[in-house]
């Protein structure tokens, strides 16, 4: 029987469960809303549902590489504990080799796409090691960069996948320099590869800043704008990638070093597990207290 969008979206909210999932169940059950709920419970995946409203902010990135394609993923778990999960760190690495190979336009389209060339989808097999692992875990973001015959990727890892990187140079097969820069990016935490990226807008904002600053200072006017162009050139220095003083050798910027390898830098990645979610401040002693004024 034809089952309608409606149906869907409906058991989708009751249950949390993703959206072929639901499909399939009420395909399974001849679209009867309550066996279709029961179905999805008997699977594991409503029991996921229940889950993702826990912040999940601990996990891993991963860096994964196929031809002239990289990619790199961070994936999220609620505890350290389970980041450290031999199962957690394998479906991290798969959800990279997943992501190189088939280069999804979106979180959401990769969720929808058979894992593995199964039949399953990559969503439906994450909800099933939400139940096996007991954690929520959320597929948050990922990168592709891709590069020519002419060139080489360079990927870090460090803490184990706490900070990933993922850098691709042109006109060089030097693999030691890549991963050098991607160790770099991962010290240095750059915004923009080269200024060039930065926006028209974000660069008027900070010549304003910098010029209120020198006029607080007491600076004559006539000399603010260059001493705004002076430190105007220090931010790209702070915050670009080849303008920024390379962590091994700080005498030598980034840039240098690309061109005495006759190479340029294509692009870059960088994600930090857990960056810009705002994580539960759990109180134990307050916990504690509360457990034995129940007792």
């Amino acid at each position: 029987m034809a089952i309608s969008a409606q149906t869907v979206k409906e058991l989708r909210e009751r249950t949390g469960a993703g959206m072929m999932d639901c499909k399939k169940a009420l395909e399974e059950t001849g679209g009867d809303m309550e066996k279709a709920i029961d179905l999805l419970r008997e699977r594991g995946i409503a029991k996921a549902a229940k889950k993702a409203g826990r912040v999940a902010a601990e996990g891993l990135t991963a860096v994964a590489i196929n031809g002239n394609v990289g990619a790199i993923v961070e994936v999220n778990c609620e505890t350290d504990f389970v980041a450290k999960n031999p199962e957690f760190q394998t479906l991290v690495k798969d959800i990279a080799e997943h992501v190189v190979a088939l280069k999804p336009a979106s979180v959401e389209a990769a969720l929808e796409q058979p894992f593995k060339g199964q039949g399953e989808s990559l969503g439906h097999v994450i909800n099933e090691k939400i139940s096996t692992i007991g954690e929520n875990i959320s597929f948050r973001r990922f990168s592709v960069l891709e590069k020519s015959d002419n060139g080489v990727f360079g990927g870090y890892l460090h803490m184990g996948g706490k900070i990933g990187v993922l850098t691709a140079l042109e006109g060089t097969s030097n693999e030691t320099l890549a991963k050098d820069i991607a160790m770099h990016a991962a010290a240095a935490n750059p915004r923009f590869a080269v200024r060039e990226e930065v926006s028209a807008e974000e660069i008027e904002r900070e010549r304003e800043v910098l010029k209120n600053q020198a006029l607080q200072e007491g600076k004559p006017a006539n000399i603010v704008e260059k001493m705004v162009e002076g430190r105007l050139s220090k931010f790209f220095e702070e915050y670009c990638l080849v303008e920024q003083p390379f962590v091994k050798d700080p005498d030598k910027k980034v840039s240098t070093l690309l061109k005495e390898a006759n190479a340029t830098l294509k692009g870059f990645a960088r994600f930090q597990v857990g960056e810009g979610i705002e994580k539960k401040q759990e109180d134990f002693a307050a916990e504690v207290m509360a457990q034995v004024n129940k007792q």
